[in-house]
């Protein structure tokens, strides 16, 4: 880690009005804090260590005497401790300020730190708040180079489902017996095709599997049958540590007329989601606090008043960075409801969805944040079904 790279680090504790952000790692558990202090996670570390980073000032390294090494590459001093009343001395040392740690009773995905370590903390008088808002602006934001690298792989994506559908109509036109693997096993040649990696196959479900958000399958899946909903979601990013995911669903019919359930259903779908994106775009433009909770709310209230209220199983989007699920603002209010607001640089999917008992729907856009404005990342988003 650079200076530069902790000056950073402390303007997100003033902007969140913190006095610190206080970092902890034993055996590797919490892979936020390797991942923002560029932490080897093969190095040794089978004793605990904490790095301090006060809002100004020095930052403090404390680190135990069998691996005094592991933090050397940060700036700061450095405290070396050998018993555990040491360790609970150098706690003591800070400033008695409110520090954020890796906690949350509402975002597991950065709760890390341990009950018996936050106890400690608390019995060296450090007082302590969630550090989802720091996390966020330190590591969910994107600059120019971050959205640059974000437009580039959504339009490979939108490219990938538009020669993904011509493959689909050809096996409607041939009538022969078309598998949701086969699908898949196309969609994974665009992705290597496009110089793109993912951390998992893309999802191909077809009739009552369009059903299941997270349907997956082992060997060639399903067949798609005459007249079933084929729902696609895809992400992907290109090959360098620092590239930016897209994530995008499309959904389409193996019929060339949809039915009109499915067609109904899905115009409600993009009327929600439209909405959601306009709601979005006003709050900023007023330049009133927007929270992804609030984002969320309104998309349910909106298919609640279309009447699919038992239909939903999911939130309305999650944030997006160097991982899908990054660590920026997630659009949810009753999974992991997230107070954080959507900042200059955010970067989130809107993924409405509805699910029944035969088949299910989600239309997914990417948006991010620029000059206080909401953006649509991509190409032409979807707004009525494919067909054959």
């Amino acid at each position: 880690m650079t200076q530069g790279e902790l000056y950073r680090l402390q303007e997100a504790v003033r902007a969140e009005k913190l006095g610190g952000w206080l970092f902890y790692n034993f055996h590797h558990r919490d892979i936020i804090s390797d991942t923002i202090l560029h932490i080897n996670p093969r190095a040794a570390n089978s004793r605990p260590w904490m790095y301090a980073v006060p809002a100004h000032g020095e930052a403090l390294k404390v680190v135990h005497a069998v691996e005094p090494d592991i933090l050397d590459a940060l700036p700061g001093s450095k405290r070396v401790y050998l018993k555990r009343e040491d360790f609970i001395a150098a706690l003591r040392s800070l400033p008695h300020t409110l520090w954020g740690v890796h906690s949350s009773d509402t975002l597991p995905a950065i709760s890390y730190l341990d009950a018996g370590t936050a106890s400690l903390l608390e019995q060296a008088g450090l007082a302590s708040a969630s550090a989802g808002g720091l996390i966020q602006r330190f590591k969910g934001l994107l600059d120019q180079n971050g959205i640059e690298s974000h437009q580039r792989a959504s339009e490979a994506l939108y490219d990938s489902i538009q020669r993904a559908w011509a493959e689909v109509k050809k096996g409607y036109a041939a009538g022969k017996p078309l598998y949701e693997g086969e699908i898949r096993q196309f969609l994974e040649r665009e992705l290597e095709r496009g110089n793109l990696i993912t951390d998992h196959p893309p999802i191909v479900a077809a009739g009552v599997h369009s059903g299941n958000p997270h349907y997956d399958f082992s060997g060639s899946g399903g067949i798609i049958q005459a007249g079933d909903v084929v729902q696609f979601d895809i992400w992907a990013k290109e090959r360098h540590e620092t590239s930016i995911y897209a994530d995008i669903s499309w959904a389409g019919v193996y019929e060339t007329t949809p039915p009109v359930q499915a067609e109904r259903a899905f115009s409600d779908l993009v009327r929600v989601r439209e909405e959601v994106y306009r709601f979005i775009e006003t709050e900023l433009a007023a330049g009133n606090p927007l929270s992804g909770a609030s984002v969320d709310e309104e998309a349910r209230n909106l298919l609640t008043g279309l009447g699919y209220a038992s239909a939903i199983k999911h939130r309305t989007g999650h944030g997006i960075d160097t991982e899908c699920h990054g660590s920026g603002v997630n659009m949810d209010s009753i999974e992991f409801p997230d107070s954080r607001l959507i900042l200059e640089g955010s970067c989130f999917s809107l993924e409405p969805g509805i699910y029944f008992s035969d088949f299910g729907l989600r239309t997914e856009i990417n948006v991010y944040v620029v000059k206080g404005t909401p953006v649509v990342s991509g190409k032409e988003r979807q707004f009525r079904l494919l067909t054959c």
